[in-house]
């Protein structure tokens, strides 16, 4: 393994000169890389020889392109089963956002500073015209898309480096401790607080929705709202998993978001939940009770014995939930906000306040945590998370920990001061 200088002169007599490292890799090939400053070529080489004592080493030529590799990551969660949600997700964030920027380039070549660059251009450039969500075309990506991109291409050299393809993955050495620390301060601070009456709806509000909800979609609303389930653990919800005699449901399954009648052979819309803490048992309110044994009598069956079907027995569409359900039930209980337009008569056009489910999972995360005095269950922080399903307790407090009742009110630090500063003499001759 050495360093040298190659000096020669081209078909048109200019004289050239550059630095070479030869080296010999684990496998006993050899290989000869170029560079133009000495400076490069003594750091690549002390980089290869540690690679090739620890038995790391990757040469270029038996590396592949960002394109192929994203291609084998797309094979391997085929493989391992992932959900068809999250390989599509997979897919569009390889084909609208990486690949038009990296595609061609090697994994070896991918560094800090080329993750670094990336991640402005996606910053900098916005959705191509040919992007899936209509919406979104022409408009600037969002941070916590740049984030989740990014996330996919370490997944990528992830994967790569399994396979070995590559020696080291750039994301990994970007997101050290260090900087993750910084990154995650920077998010939180950054990151706006639920509030009542923007993203967490009223008790009052609560109360007028399920006043007015009617018709089929009332008892998924009115379960939504006392239970706190997200809206695919609502979809599969089965039958087999809701015991009205004990009050309680268990979360085992959710469904995806394509619909039943059109899946492919080789998939399947119903799976596990999103983690292990998904798979929970809730309690139910008289309230949830009542309505879904008066449901029952009237769900439309079928083969996936589903509590919440569309009207054939299949998996309810999303949308439809959203649409017939939930902004219907807004507008008739006046919990709307004005779009910004008029109709014919000057009058404003109100839209619902709250556009999806996961306003009620936000309620139903505050009324377990508020004080029993305020109309709440005043269940402690673990105790909320595992009604919601989270994976950690750290998740729970990081969204829903401004919540929870103070504990240093005035009265209870007067009350303690006078307690601290009473002799125990005293205290004892009082008694």
């Amino acid at each position: 393994m050495s360093v040298r200088k190659r000096k020669w002169t081209t078909a048109n007599g200019e004289p050239r000169e550059a630095w070479i490292v030869d080296y010999t890799d684990g496998k006993g090939d050899r290989h000869l890389k170029t560079f133009d400053r000495k400076k490069d070529a003594d750091a690549y080489h002390a980089t290869v020889r540690v690679e090739v004592r620890e038995g790391t080493h990757i040469a270029d030529s038996e590396t592949v392109t960002v394109k192929e590799a994203g291609g084998k990551w797309l094979e391997s969660g085929k493989a391992d089963g992932l959900e068809r949600t999250t390989r599509d997700q997979r897919r569009q964030h390889l084909t609208f956002h990486i690949e038009p920027f990296l595609g061609k380039l090697r994994l070896s070549k991918l560094s800090v500073p080329v993750v670094r660059a990336f991640q402005d251009r996606l910053r900098a450039e916005p959705y191509p015209d040919d992007y899936p969500v209509v919406r979104l075309r022409g408009k600037s990506r969002s941070g916590d898309m740049i984030k989740r991109v990014t996330v996919s291409l370490g997944s990528i050299i992830a994967d790569a480096q399994e396979r070995g393809l590559v020696a080291r993955n750039a994301i990994r050495d970007m997101t050290s401790r260090r900087t993750k620390g910084k990154v995650r301060k920077g998010e939180r601070r950054q990151k706006a607080r639920l509030q009542y009456g923007v993203d967490i709806p009223t008790r009052d509000e609560v109360r007028l929705i399920i006043e007015n909800t009617q018709g089929r979609y009332r008892p998924l609303l009115i379960t939504a709202i006392f239970t706190g389930l997200r809206a695919s653990e609502l979809r599969g919800l089965r039958w087999s998993d809701v015991d009205l005699a004990d009050a309680r449901l268990h979360v085992r399954q959710r469904a995806d978001k394509y619909h039943a009648e059109k899946y492919r052979v080789d998939h399947d819309p119903i799976g596990m939940p999103k983690s292990d803490a998904g798979q929970r048992s809730v309690p139910l309110s008289p309230l949830v009770v009542n309505t879904l044994r008066e449901w029952k009598l009237s769900c439309p069956k079928g083969k996936l014995d589903l509590v919440f079907p569309n009207s054939k027995g299949n998996i309810e569409y999303h949308a439809n939930i959203i649409k017939r359900g939930l902004w219907p039930a807004e507008i008739a209980a006046g919990v709307v906000v004005p779009t910004g337009e008029k109709d014919k008569d000057g009058a404003p056009i109100m839209r619902a306040k709250y556009t999806g489910l996961h306003a009620l999972r936000h309620f139903y995360a505050s009324w377990c945590i508020n004080r029993r005095a305020d109309g709440g269950l005043e269940l402690p922080g673990k105790m909320v998370q595992e009604r919601l399903g989270h994976s950690s307790i750290t998740m729970t407090m990081d969204v829903y920990g401004h919540l929870f009742p103070s504990t240093d009110d005035s009265d209870a630090l007067a009350q303690a001061e006078r307690s601290l500063l009473t002799p125990v003499s005293k205290t004892a001759d009082a008694t």
